[in-house]
């Protein structure tokens, strides 16, 4: 079965130029892929053997309807494969490389959000030649989008790891979800379905985010999430009074479908019973562990964090000094294992990992628990080493020929050195902060977000570093320069890429990938693109 399956996707790829040129569409990518469609060996790859077999395994056909969701709390994104009974199955689960924003649909053109909701792909939104591999369209702004005054364009899921409001994989795995996608048209499916989530809808996620002002819109998608969950149907999507309605049908007395419109009144419709009763049933289970959590005090999440979208664990992993940011992060001997694990796709030297939005945080207020104060003095009879003796001492010391005598022939102890029996009012060094109504600058209030915002930061270290060390007598020798950064660009990738499914960076080493450059961002690389 495997060997036939593998002979068909090969036939389909050969066959795909002649399809693809007849249909003669406009594909647009993330902001510059305004291209006519046209054939090329990315867009014709066939699907890789080991991603087949999974699908013999399962009972799935090559060209069988797909379903796609996208979570960026969790940095994946979900192939599900309608199997032989006629349910959805997942066949596999992608680790994405970056999304950009914050959690949230996204609202304007420019806000870096990438979309959340339902969307619809059909052949014309498959982008073969995107400047970034390959790419769809999510098709962004959808009804419902429109009726609220959305506004954005040409938002992808694509390649190349880099994200402004879109969903960015590596090559290897776009070019597999694109084959997907290709063999599900060439099977007959019109157009499949892209579910977009902040989060897994869990009641452990509800809880955490309870206080997010996002949670009437996401409650309304996991009204279409539980559908998908309870039937492994791809649910009916339609809009009325600027909201979603899930499977509804005409009423039984009803002589015509009911017609929407997201701007109007809804017209008369029903659920199915045996859909709505299951739907009720998961969410009566869901609220009740949802009530267990909020009443035990499950922490909320914290929000405005000014980081950029977030990164799978499995990318931030291979990555000097790389951050999962707003998504699930890992850490200690996770992270190591990780970070010996093989990278799924190409890794690309430019790829600019989350961090604080600069600009968002020069422009919020300083936070005032992050404010430094002065210490208060310990008490008189408390010891305290000294690195600098004060300036009372340096006058009694300097003071005197014989001592200045006897410290330069070594008889006395010397002044950088600090005392293990000090004075008793001597205190450290370390002078009160002082009170200067000086507004903080845009460094120190990055360095307060850092501190507060990036998951895994060891707020300890940075104690360690502003506390001041005593000087020592002997001066260490001086260190060797350390080795400048390679600021080149990786290189130009090859046209084809090996699947991931087919073990693609099988190593630790990051496949093609060259040192990472923070200052190279995503804009940088591709404003003479604009």
């Amino acid at each position: 079965m495997g060997s036939i399956l593998i002979s068909r996707s090969l036939a389909r790829a050969l066959l795909a130029s002649v399809a693809l040129m007849t249909a003669g569409v406009l594909l647009a990518g993330c902001d510059t892929d305004q291209v006519s469609l046209a054939t090329n060996a990315k867009a014709n790859q066939p699907v890789p053997p080991k991603l087949i077999a999974a699908m013999a395994e399962k009972d799935m056909d090559l060209q069988s309807p797909i379903l796609v969701r996208l979570f960026k709390q969790e940095a994946e994104l979900e192939v599900w494969k309608q199997t032989r009974s006629g349910q959805f199955a997942l066949l596999k689960t992608y680790p994405i490389c970056r999304w950009s924003g914050d959690l949230g649909p996204k609202v304007r053109e420019g806000d870096r959000q990438a979309p959340e909701g339902f969307y619809s792909i059909n052949p014309s939104q498959m982008n073969p030649q995107s400047a970034y591999y390959l790419s769809f369209n999510t098709g962004y702004p959808n009804a419902f989008d429109k009726a609220l005054g959305r506004t954005g364009s040409q938002l992808m899921v694509h390649g190349d790891c880099s994200s402004r409001g879109c969903y960015a994989m590596t090559d290897e795995q776009i070019a597999e979800i694109y084959s997907l996608g290709r063999e599900s048209f060439f099977g007959g499916q019109k157009a499949f379905q892209l579910q977009a989530y902040p989060f897994k809808m869990t009641p452990v996620n509800m809880a955490k985010h309870r206080n997010n002002p996002n949670m009437p819109f996401w409650k309304m998608i996991k009204e279409g999430y539980d559908h998908f969950e309870v039937t492994r149907q791809e649910p009916k999507v339609d809009f009325c009074e600027k909201k979603y309605v899930f499977d509804a049908t005409k009423p039984a007395d009803a002589k015509r479908d009911p017609v929407f419109d997201a701007s109007a009144k809804c017209p008369a419709y029903v659920i199915p019973e045996d859909i709505a009763s299951a739907v009720r049933e998961k969410q009566q289970q869901d609220e009740t562990v949802y009530a267990k959590l909020v009443a035990k005090g499950t922490p909320v999440a914290r929000m405005n964090t000014g980081i950029d979208g977030g990164m799978n664990k499995v990318f931030a992993a291979k990555i000097p000094e790389g951050s999962t940011g707003l998504s699930e992060g890992a850490e200690g001997t996770t992270l190591q294992m990780l970070a010996m694990a093989k990278a799924p796709g190409t890794i690309p030297g430019h790829v600019n990992p989350p961090k604080p939005n600069l600009d968002a945080v020069a422009s919020a207020p300083a936070p005032q628990e992050e404010r430094v104060v002065a210490a208060s003095a310990p008490a008189a009879n408390t010891r305290v080493a000294s690195a600098a003796p004060s300036e009372k001492s340096q006058e009694k010391s300097q003071g005197g020929f014989f001592s200045n005598l006897g410290r330069k022939m070594g008889l006395g102890t010397a002044d950088t050195t600090a005392t293990a029996t000090p004075a008793p009012q001597a205190t450290a060094s370390v002078a009160p902060a002082q009170t200067s109504t000086t507004p903080p600058t845009a460094a120190s209030r990055l360095k307060a977000a850092v501190t507060r915002f990036v998951p895994g930061h060891d707020k300890s270290k940075d104690a360690a570093k502003d506390t001041p060390k005593p000087a020592v007598a002997a001066a260490k020798p001086a260190e060797p320069p350390k080795p400048q950064p390679d600021t080149r660009l990786a290189q130009t990738r090859p046209a084809l890429k090996p699947s991931v499914s087919d073990g693609a960076g099988e190593s630790g080493q990051m496949a093609g990938a060259a040192p990472v450059v923070s200052s190279n961002s995503f804009d940088s690389r591709f404003g003479a693109m604009k």
